[in-house]
């Protein structure tokens, strides 16, 4: 629990220097991610919520806020998978980087991993030479986690 919480203050920290505040809620849902070691939905959300911390939100209030943490940097989306996880880099300064989320499609668990700049590099040239921007903050691979294939 200590561990989470100095991720929560760095969170609320980050927040302030974005000009945004890490309301009560907000603050909730990222300790509900934080806790959690897989990717969830909204809706698993709402009911681990329920079952865990005795809150119930609705689930447009439960897209809001995960927005506003995915913009915050703190969650990543997993697209392929419609599913939330808290973002790896919370507790650090660094700069938010682009990495690579390595998502167990049987058991939902995931992994980041940080990608060398220059790589990021040359895969934003070679979509440019295509004709592409590239507009997301990761890139998601869809796999099977060693404990899931035993």
């Amino acid at each position: 629990m200590e561990k989470i919480q100095a991720h929560i203050t760095h969170a609320e920290q980050k927040c302030r220097q974005q000009g945004a505040q890490l309301t009560t809620k907000r603050k909730l849902i990222l300790t509900a991610l934080l806790q959690i070691d897989k990717a969830v939905s909204a809706y698993e959300l709402i009911d681990l919520l329920e079952k865990e911390f005795k809150q119930s939100l609705a689930p447009m209030s439960i897209y809001r806020i995960l927005s506003f943490l995915e913009k915050s940097q703190l969650v990543h989306k997993l697209n392929i998978a419609n599913k939330y996880v808290a973002c790896a880099d919370i507790i650090n300064d660094l700069p938010h980087v682009t990495s690579q989320l390595l998502f167990c499609q049987q058991c939902q668990r995931v992994d980041e991993i940080k990608l060398d700049p220059s790589k990021l590099l040359e895969l934003d040239n070679k979509a440019k030479q295509f004709g592409y921007q590239l507009l997301s903050s990761h890139i998601e691979l869809n796999c099977i986690c060693n404990t899931c294939l035993r």
